[in-house]
């Protein structure tokens, strides 16, 4: 419930902060790559939802450089590993929401999403309830998720 409480609407860019960040715990960034890095959803769908995110503030896919496409999946790769050893995800939702229309929480600086699921699981309650189910802080996450990242 601290965390609930605790939430506030982000000033700026939530990804360009963490990028020049030096805290990652703080910022809940998982690894970094040269031109991407992997951090914690901070409104997960599930528990160990994750995001890809370029380094470079860019909002369109047609923007992307070669290498920067490389690191955002070679992120989701690791991601997808790391969450099937410490949560037994049995599947994932991956993917890219471009522009508001989209349905784009952040435009502007994209981003992969990875979303852990279970034969069973509770996705449907953002929809039909307009309600998360978050069973453990993005702190809990963090330190189960950063322990196994390797890469």
């Amino acid at each position: 419930m601290s965390y609930i409480g605790a939430a506030k609407s982000p000033v700026g860019c939530v990804f360009c902060d963490a990028v020049t960040g030096t805290d990652d715990r703080r910022h809940l960034v998982l690894l970094r790559r040269a031109q991407a890095f992997l951090i914690l959803n901070l409104y997960p769908y599930a528990a160990g939802h994750v995001m890809a995110v370029l380094n470079r503030h860019v909002g369109a896919l047609t923007d992307v450089t070669p290498g920067e496409m490389s690191d955002l999946m070679q992120l989701v790769t690791i991601a997808i590993t790391a969450i099937t050893a410490e949560y037994r995800a049995e599947g994932f939702n991956v993917g890219i929401n471009q522009g508001r229309v989209a349905g784009a929480g952040i435009l502007d600086h994209l981003h992969v999403h990875v979303v852990p699921r279970w034969n069973g699981d509770n996705n449907f309650m953002s929809v039909v309830g307009d309600a998360r189910v978050i069973p453990e802080s993005p702190e809990t996450t963090f330190d189960r998720l950063k322990g196994r990242l390797v890469g």
